[in-house]
């Protein structure tokens, strides 16, 4: 085992410093399989970052602009599925009514504040958490324009309606708010992440296992508690959506896209700044990311990789390509790995080219 580098970026070596020779080779093949893990992408027509996806935002506008009119939300949002002809089966071609109520209750004026302030929130929080990560204001100026940059989508006023927008900026701030001695707020974010968008349980769900599996019982309990307060919640709307859907009524076509990997790495690249990268670059970028999340070590970094994985499966098994907004759910924090990449891919090549031994003499006497 080699002596580890000074750390080039961050202030402590990197997962990858102390590793043996045969597992550094090993960890370089896999980067190279994730690297090449990225092949013909499917065809997404849609872009969220531009509001290309004009017919669903006009959807969720409709429905709050009904509310605010004085109507039942359930009836309203039957109705404008209606209208636009959506499927209303299953009940979770509803969303839930937590933003279009909150929507309707503020002046726009008022809801745009919000999301401004939310994302505020968000950069602010990963600073306090990447800043004693981070050795040198460069790295930390370099990691939050890397933040910024998966947020294009977030700040722009006419994705106020997508519930995507709102939940992923909330899934970002309870990661970083989680810490193992203070793990109640990033608990409540998660649970209103979930009232806001029903994916985000996926989300909730692994930072139960996580929290179990690291021994944190009371935490686990905490999260857990969420998804049955939740579950109960589900019930309810799946009960009101049953009173205003007919039998006549269209379901979906289901969800087993089964698109794959490539799928996922489409919708982070439409769903952050490196849809401005050709499609190549796009692609390998977001697999270094990864790999930048692998190499920080610590804890956090493992709970957002794993989060990511968990998304990228739900992504590759069951997304559609009119589902690409899915990948909003993660798309904010996923660029910042790459601040971790100097240093985590130094370390593999040093450990995997590294032919030092340490030779022990023993003399008796």
């Amino acid at each position: 085992m080699g002596r580890p580098h000074s750390p080039l970026w961050l202030t402590a070596p990197s997962r990858f410093a102390t590793l043996k020779r045969p597992a550094a080779w090993w960890g370089l093949a896999l980067l190279a399989i994730l690297l090449a893990a990225s092949p013909r992408l499917p065809p997404v027509s849609h872009n969220p970052a531009h509001r290309a996806d004009e017919t669903d935002v006009l959807l969720y506008e409709s429905i709050v602009e009904g509310v605010r009119s004085g109507g039942e939300y359930y009836a309203v949002t039957a109705q404008a599925l209606r209208t636009g002809n959506y499927p209303l089966k299953p009940f979770v071609t509803f969303r839930l009514p937590t933003l279009a109520l909150l929507q309707a209750a503020l002046p726009h004026g008022a809801t745009i504040a919000l999301l401004y302030a939310l994302a505020a929130g968000v950069v602010l929080a990963w600073f306090v958490r990447l800043r004693p990560a981070l050795a040198r204001p460069p790295p930390i100026l370099i990691a939050l324009g890397l933040l910024a940059g998966g947020m294009v989508a977030f700040v722009q006023p006419e994705l106020a309606s997508f519930h995507e927008v709102w939940a992923g900026l909330l899934i970002a701030l309870s990661l970083a708010l989680r810490r193992r001695e203070r793990w109640v707020e990033a608990v409540a974010v998660g649970m209103i992440a979930m009232l806001i968008r029903e994916t985000a349980a996926l989300y909730v769900g692994i930072m139960t296992v996580l929290a179990f599996a690291g021994g944190h019982r009371r935490e686990a309990l905490g999260w857990f508690a969420t998804i049955a307060i939740f579950a109960v919640v589900v019930a309810f709307h799946a009960h009101a959506v049953a009173q205003v859907v007919h039998k006549i009524d269209p379901a979906s076509p289901g969800w087993a896209g089964m698109l794959g990997f490539g799928f996922f790495v489409k919708t982070m690249t439409l769903s952050t700044a490196l849809n401005l990268a050709p499609q190549w670059l796009a692609a390998l970028l977001l697999g270094l990311a990864l790999f930048g999340w692998s190499a920080w070590n610590d804890a956090l970094a493992l709970r957002a990789l794993a989060v990511f994985a968990g998304y990228a499966v739900l992504l590759s098994l069951f997304g559609r390509t009119d589902t690409f907004y899915w990948g909003l759910m993660v798309a904010p924090t996923i660029l910042v790995g790459l601040a971790f990449v100097p240093d985590g891919l130094r370390d593999l090549v040093a450990a995997a080219l590294d032919k030092r031994r340490i030779i022990v003499t023993r003399l008796t006497r």
